[in-house]
């Protein structure tokens, strides 16, 4: 177990100096060969509104995840969890804030969605540059996943027409990775042969196990 919990946290290290020198999944970046796509990850991809942010906050135990219509989730959110002493205090740091550490959880929800605002603007573009979060807490396991912008059928108001595809290019460049676990959420109401996640999850690995 140890040993495990010393892979993770290597792999986590690697992941955050990844993404300081540019490279990351969904990157245009081609001059050289990308560590990223080398490195473990878990891919959580569902549709818009589909249940996502309440899966990854069960896994949490923390509500902490921006909400609304549309597309709320527009930058890869890589969530990185580390547990601790189960007398230790739960608190959050961002990679783009080394040293601050987070103990109050809607301030994480703030912090995640002006960081998102700092390269989109306050529109509903998306960009492929992922925001780096780690959570301590006593109530989590060692784990590292990655919440995807949500897949969508057509674009609103104040998106581009290339949207649907530019959002499915990017879920794409995470989860067709020889070393990606693919988590596909899909609302309990919803047909399982019509869910997005699952289409494209199957269109990437037919011969993976599915379980509802």
């Amino acid at each position: 177990m140890a040993t495990m919990e010393s892979l993770i946290g290597l792999v986590n290290r690697i992941q955050r100096a990844c993404t300081v020198l540019g490279d990351y999944g969904g990157s245009d970046n081609n001059s050289f060969s990308s560590l990223w796509e080398a490195l473990p990850s878990v891919a959580v991809v569902g549709g818009q509104s589909s249940g996502k942010s309440s899966v990854l906050e069960s896994i949490v135990g923390r509500d902490f995840l921006p909400r609304g219509s549309g597309i709320v989730t527009r930058r890869p959110l890589v969530l990185q969890l580390h547990q601790v002493e189960s007398d230790a205090q739960e608190y959050a740091e961002f990679l783009h804030i080394p040293g601050r550490k987070f103990t109050d959880f809607a301030l994480v929800r703030k912090e995640i969605q002006d960081e998102t605002d700092r390269l989109t603007g306050k529109t509903k573009q998306i960009s492929p540059v992922p925001i780096h979060l780690s959570i301590y807490s006593p109530k989590v396991v060692n784990l590292t996943l990655v919440d995807l912008p949500g897949l969508t059928k057509v674009a609103v108001e104040g998106q581009q027409e290339s949207i649907v595809q530019d959002i499915e290019n990017m879920v794409r460049s995470y989860i067709e990775k020889p070393n990606c676990i693919i988590l596909a959420i899909s609302p309990a109401n919803q047909d399982i042969a019509t869910s997005d996640a699952i289409k494209i999850a199957r269109e990437v690995d037919p011969s993976g196990s599915y379980m509802e």
